[in-house]
């Protein structure tokens, strides 16, 4: 209902991981580069973040970004055993009855990603909120899966990515042969003020809107409300705008962020 007020084709600050709506930040930049130069060498990289700075969607920015050689293969809930993890893993490469031994299902697993390899499209594993894992032997199947190989490189990549406090679980001396095999470690970092205001210009203007309905001290509020985190920039943003458009406002000063932080308890 707010968007024709403002001019706007589509939701500016919608949560979903819209590879077209992300930010890139020189954090985001720097770990789109990173992880493109891992992949492409089909190595092991972890990436973690804090909720919300925009981990998913930079990881579907990355499969855009390396095109249809690439095979991405998600597996967004990873509180699983290690046969689970690997009969999921199974399923994601479209084997059609993955089995319930482990050794059957490594062998299913790896003919997979042989037959992919042979159309020369590189699969790439990304396990999603892996700081969620709970089976130690899971980060154990990952390392093991590094091991397909052909003489000359590896036959996939792994991407793993999770909240900070990954970073002390992986730490831990049980996975010291994973950290090995770890190619790429990068942390997001939340955005300063500048780039809040850059980046709410750049979602409104992706959206088909204009650029400077936040005013300064709007920003400057919301960067103090959400602490740099989008997905808290695009909550109080989304409710600004609601706000205005009731209000029949054409600027979202910090009075508005005001009356709406109570409401979003923040």
């Amino acid at each position: 209902m707010y968007k024709r007020y403002f001019g706007l084709r589509e939701k500016p600050f919608s949560k979903t991981p819209d590879p077209r709506f992300l930010f890139l930040s020189h954090g985001h930049v720097e770990a789109l580069t990173r992880l493109e130069f891992a992949v492409e060498e089909r190595e092991l990289a972890v990436l973690t973040g804090d909720i919300g700075c925009g981990k998913t969607t930079l990881s579907r920015a990355l499969m855009d970004r390396l095109g249809p050689r690439y095979r991405f293969c998600y597996i967004i809930n990873p509180r699983l055993n290690a046969v689970e993890f690997l009969r999921t893993i199974a399923r994601v490469l479209d084997v059609e009855q993955p089995a319930d031994a482990k050794d059957i299902l490594i062998d299913q697993i790896q003919t997979a990603v042989y037959a992919l390899n042979q159309r020369d499209i590189c699969p790439v594993l990304v396990v999603d909120e892996a700081q969620m894992i709970t089976d130690a032997e899971v980060f154990d199947e990952i390392r093991l899966l590094t091991n397909f190989q052909l003489d000359d490189s590896n036959l996939l990549g792994v991407v793993i990515m999770g909240q900070p406090e990954l970073r002390p679980m992986i730490a831990s001396s049980r996975f010291e042969p994973l950290r090995q095999r770890i190619s790429l470690h990068y942390h997001l970092k939340p955005l300063s003020l500048v780039e809040i205001m850059e980046y709410l210009d750049f979602r409104l203007e992706t959206a088909g809107g204009s650029p400077g309905l936040f005013t300064p001290d709007a920003v400057q509020r919301i960067f103090e409300l959400s602490g740099g985190v989008p997905r808290k920039i695009n909550s109080l943003a989304t409710n600004a705008l609601l706000v205005a458009y009731g209000s029949d406002v054409a600027l979202i000063d910090s009075t508005i962020i005001n009356e709406i932080k109570d409401e979003m308890m923040l």
